[in-house]
């Protein structure tokens, strides 16, 4: 299992990876995200909902 984290903000402190995925997203993707940070806790949870996000967007 994944190690979970308060938010998406701790993700990044904690896994820089994390946070270079996130850079890769569009503006409008990374806006989103940062919108409901409280709701991505892991990188698995950050990817999942950026592909639900980038899915959503075509």
């Amino acid at each position: 299992m994944p190690q979970e984290y308060q938010d998406l903000y701790a993700l990044f402190r904690h896994e820089h990876k994390a946070e270079a995925y996130f850079e890769t997203l569009s503006a409008d993707v990374r806006d989103r995200l940062s919108a409901q940070s409280r709701m991505v806790r892991s990188f698995d949870a950050l990817r999942a909902q950026a592909q639900d996000l980038m899915k959503g967007a075509d």
